[in-house]
């Protein structure tokens, strides 16, 4: 029983303080979603990307419409061709088949490649942003919408991310 009144007394003694302490804490916030939504870096880089990929993906796309009129040509004809013409393609369809998914795996290969790597040189772009924001405003802790449930608009700086992204 003293021990069990001695722990009590020793909270009571120490919550003051250590709540002290926490309301000294300046906590912000800031939401990466919107940010990728609606900074201006984002959208450039996605042209950069759709302007690099859009000759590639047309390529993809032609091939399939190959592919199509062939299977088609097959379904339609089959019946009525030799069986070494019928063969013949049958081989051509699975060889086009075969090479529309290696390119496609190529091209998909690629671009995410490409993909992660812009999105790195934003993420690290953003990351000084918040590191900036955060050092003139001094905040103690900067947290973003993957580690809050909720963020009052009192602390939430994101709009003032984004207006130094736009200004750069």
């Amino acid at each position: 029983m003293k021990l069990v009144n001695t722990l009590v007394m020793a909270v009571a003694l120490t919550a003051p303080f250590s709540l002290a302490q926490a309301a000294d804490v300046k906590i912000g916030f800031v939401s990466i979603a919107k940010i990728l939504q609606s900074a201006p870096q984002a959208e450039a880089a996605s042209k950069r990307l759709e302007k690099e990929f859009a000759p590639r993906q047309k390529a993809l796309v032609e091939a399939q419409k190959s592919l199509r009129k062939q299977e088609e040509k097959l379904s339609k004809d089959g019946a009525v061709m030799s069986d070494s013409q019928r063969r013949g393609l049958e081989g051509d369809i699975r060889n086009q088949a075969r090479e529309l998914k290696r390119t496609s795996d190529e091209f998909r290969e690629d671009f995410n490649l490409r993909r992660n790597e812009e999105l790195g040189k934003f993420q690290k772009q953003v990351l000084e942003v918040i590191n900036s924001v955060a050092k003139e405003d001094g905040f103690d802790l900067v947290v973003n919408d993957g580690a809050a449930v909720y963020a009052s608009p009192q602390v939430d700086v994101t709009e003032k991310v984004l207006k130094r992204l736009t200004a750069k």
